[in-house]
């Protein structure tokens, strides 16, 4: 009826209870332990003053009892151990719960971003893209496209003249005399020297174009 009510109850919930109730009942288990351990001193102790009273009989009594208190800490013991092993086993089986979890939420998200882009959509709009990128493109070459005067130009007359003004150019180059080379650089005469050496005499050459010079002016 609960059930119907409310529910059933999650796994993780279940599985904490269950861990919380294996604590509290290792814990008791524990306190036992530690209760019969004192016990089973206490009996050794009194079996010493019942040895030391020459009493065999009461003695050996302390001892019987002693080892009953021993028996039960060894089965409570176990107890804790079966305890120990059910925990683990619990908190390996709540990981395991959880990872499952975790990986169906994300399987059930992934299906539902899968829902929400069709492969048809993807084509589509693959297909869309495609096409706005070729009608820019050829937007770009026609606005790149010579117009007016400019359109009825011959790029290989062009080029062919482009290619006479380079030979032009070049042969007018080959024709430039060549450039002159640098006087030698004159060593500077001492002005002493410079007194005493003779002036140069005038060859005939220049007589002649001296006098010839003179006739013109007259």
């Amino acid at each position: 009826m609960f059930t119907r009510i409310f529910g059933k109850p999650k796994p993780e919930t279940n599985a904490l209870t269950t861990l919380d109730k294996l604590n509290e009942t290792l814990e008791m288990l524990e306190k036992k332990e530690k209760v019969l351990l004192k016990k089973a001193a206490g009996e050794v102790e009194k079996a010493k003053e019942y040895t030391r009273a020459k009493n065999k009989r009461a003695a050996i009594q302390c001892l019987k009892r002693k080892r009953l208190y021993e028996q039960q800490v060894e089965q409570l013991g176990n107890f804790q151990l079966r305890i120990h092993d059910q925990m683990i086993m619990l908190e390996g089986a709540k990981a395991t719960t959880e990872t499952v979890d975790a990986l169906r939420t994300g399987a059930a998200a992934m299906k539902a971003m899968q829902k929400a882009t069709n492969i048809d959509d993807v084509d589509k709009t693959m297909d869309e893209i495609n096409e706005q990128t070729e009608n820019m493109k050829q937007i770009q070459d026609a606005l790149s496209a010579p117009i007016g005067a400019a359109a009825d130009f011959d790029e290989d007359e062009l080029e062919a003249e482009l290619e006479e003004l380079e030979g032009a150019e070049l042969e007018e180059q080959l024709l430039q005399p060549a450039t002159t080379l640098p006087a030698p650089l004159v060593q500077p005469v001492p002005a002493d020297r410079q007194r005493t050496r003779p002036a140069p005499q005038k060859n005939a050459e220049e007589d002649e174009l001296a006098a010839l010079q003179a006739e013109m002016a007259l």
